[in-house]
């Protein structure tokens, strides 16, 4: 008779430690999804307890979408024209910079990818006041306005999104064999075919773990487009919009909580699609 094999202990302690954790790490989703169907007199009084009636949530949300001091739905138009525009532009430019540092092996080639690995440990406290000043300059010498529109909030994104992008790009372009541009080349391929038409489809997993990473960080960004953008503008993120519910003396609890809840739904989305391609790149990224 074959006697079956006892587990061990510590693989019984790790599993009820990972079980733990990801009750521990969801407890604040479940918290904003009960909450987002009460009224604020519930939310406060009673935080933890079970919704009275779940159908609040969708009185939440028409409420929201309908308040003209907040305009969801521009913010929301808002915050997909610039994390879509940014996501693009940030895979684009930082998948070309990386490919140009590995394929040109010379000393300013590494000079230039230390300095952007160095740009990656550099807070963003350090360099806001400075960035608002250099937007003021550059829109007094050329006329291009950077502080309030699209094009200001969108370059600064681009700006500290490249860093990271580029590292990541950067492992994951080492991994790819040299051999498929040089029979590239020899077929009579130009540069800009040889990335555009081989390398950039090949870059598919590593994009998408950049562009999970990047667009949950500029979808729910505050401090960025509060400098850049500021309140009261005709341009409004979801952030800015759901921190108009907090006032100085009044706090819209139940409205906070479900524009949460509202800013999360497609942030989730885009993860479950892309999930597949995440530790693919990321593993990938770090083999030479």
């Amino acid at each position: 008779m074959i006697q079956e094999k006892t587990r061990k202990p510590g693989v019984v302690a790790a599993e009820i430690f990972t079980a733990l954790l990801f009750i521990l790490f969801l407890f604040p989703f479940l918290l904003v999804l009960i909450n987002s169907a009460k009224t604020a007199f519930e939310v406060t009084q009673f935080p933890l307890a079970w919704p009275e009636k779940w159908s609040n949530i969708f009185n939440n949300v028409v409420r929201i979408w309908t308040n003209e001091a907040v305009r969801y739905p521009s913010s929301l138009l808002a915050s997909t024209i610039i994390t879509v525009v940014s996501l693009v532009l940030i895979n684009l430019f930082s998948a070309q910079a990386a490919w140009v540092l590995v394929r040109t092996k010379t000393k300013v080639s590494s000079a230039i990818f230390f300095v952007f690995v160095a740009a990656m440990v550099i807070p963003f406290q350090i360099v806001m006041f400075p960035l608002l000043s250099w937007f003021r300059t550059v829109t007094s010498i050329t006329g291009i306005r950077l502080l309030r529109t699209y094009q200001g909030i969108i370059l600064s994104y681009i700006g500290f999104g490249a860093p990271l992008s580029i590292f990541m790009f950067h492992g994951f372009i080492k991994s790819i064999p040299l051999e498929l541009e040089e029979a590239a080349t020899i077929d009579g391929c130009k540069k800009h075919e040889i990335f555009y038409k081989i390398i950039f489809p090949i870059l598919t997993p590593i994009q998408a773990t950049v562009m999970v990473l990047n667009g949950i960080w500029i979808w729910n960004d505050y401090l960025l487009p509060l400098l850049v953008l500021g309140k009261g503008n005709d341009i409004m993120t979801i952030p800015l919009a759901v921190s108009n519910f907090a006032g100085a003396f009044v706090k819209q609890w139940d409205l906070i909580l479900t524009a949460i809840l509202m800013a999360m739904i497609p942030v989730v989305i885009f993860f479950l699609f892309a999930q597949k391609y995440i530790v693919k790149g990321m593993v990938a990224g770090a083999i030479k």
